[in-house]
C-alpha cells in the first residue's frame, strides 16, 4: 500500500454562535479542548481533540473581519450564512504525512491571517465547488495532537455525504482519496465519523443540532 504525504488533520463544522451544539458531545463523555478566536478572521471556535486529528466548531463572531478584504476569499462568512440554505458546513483541513513533504495536495493559494505568525500560512483550495462543497485547505506546519489532547480516542474513518456528490469536483475527489474520506450521495450533508474501531459498540445520531454521526 502506498503511503499518504497528507493525513487528516481536522474537520470544522459551520454551527450556531457559541456554539451550544457542543453540549451534544459533551454529554456524549467527548472532553472538550481550549477554545479559541481568530483576530482578523471574525471567527471563534469550540474544539474537541483526539490523538490523531481535530473537530473544530466554527463560528462568525464579527462580520465585518468575516467580510474583509483579507479574509473574503476564503468564502468562511458565506458558508457559515447559508449553512441552513443550501452551503455545505463543512471544512477539511490536511497535514503532512510523518516524513513528507510540507507541500498543499491541491492547486489553490496562501491565506496569511493576522493570528499566524510569519511566515506560517494557510494553504486553500481553488474552489471547485464553491460553498455547495467543503472548504479544503492545508497546514504544511501542521502536527498530531498525541500527547496533548484530554480525549484520547483515534478517529479511524470519515464519510461524507453530500447531494451533489455525483458530481463533486475533480479536485474534492483528489483531497478526499488522498485523506482517505469516504465521498457518498446523500439528501443532506452529513459527516460519519468512527473512532477505535468501534470496539464499544456504541453510535449516536447528532441531528438535527449537527450533521453528525459518531461511531466508537
Amino acid at each position: 500500500m502506498a503511503v499518504r504525504s497528507v493525513e487528516l488533520d481536522h474537520i470544522f463544522i459551520c454551527v450556531t454562535p457559541g456554539a451550544p451544539e457542543a453540549s451534544r458531545l459533551i454529554d456524549l463523555g467527548f472532553i472538550e479542548g481550549t477554545p479559541s478566536r481568530h483576530p482578523g478572521q471574525g471567527t471563534a471556535n469550540r474544539r474537541f481533540f483526539f490523538r490523531n486529528s481535530m473537530l473544530e466548531l466554527i463560528w462568525v463572531d464579527d462580520e465585518r473581519e468575516a467580510r474583509s478584504p483579507q479574509t473574503a476569499r476564503t468564502n468562511l462568512y458565506g458558508r457559515w450564512n447559508r449553512r441552513g440554505d443550501g452551503a455545505c458546513p463543512f471544512g477539511l483541513c490536511s497535514r503532512p504525512s510523518p516524513g513528507a513533504a510540507t507541500d498543499a495536495p491541491f492547486e489553490g493559494w496562501e491565506y496569511r491571517p493576522k493570528y499566524l505568525p510569519p511566515p506560517l500560512a494557510i494553504d486553500i483550495a481553488d474552489d471547485g465547488g464553491g460553498v455547495m462543497e467543503p472548504m479544503l485547505f492545508h497546514l504544511g506546519f501542521g502536527k498530531r495532537p498525541d500527547a496533548s489532547i484530554a480525549t484520547p480516542r483515534n478517529l479511524d474513518a470519515v464519510r461524507l455525504t453530500m447531494p451533489n456528490a455525483a458530481g463533486a469536483s475533480a479536485q474534492l475527489a483528489s483531497f478526499c482519496d488522498a485523506l482517505g474520506v469516504s465521498l457518498v450521495p446523500g439528501p443532506a450533508f452529513k459527516l460519519e465519523l468512527t473512532f477505535d474501531a468501534e470496539a464499544a459498540g456504541v453510535s449516536a445520531d447528532l441531528e438535527p443540532e449537527l450533521p453528525l454521526v459518531l461511531r466508537w
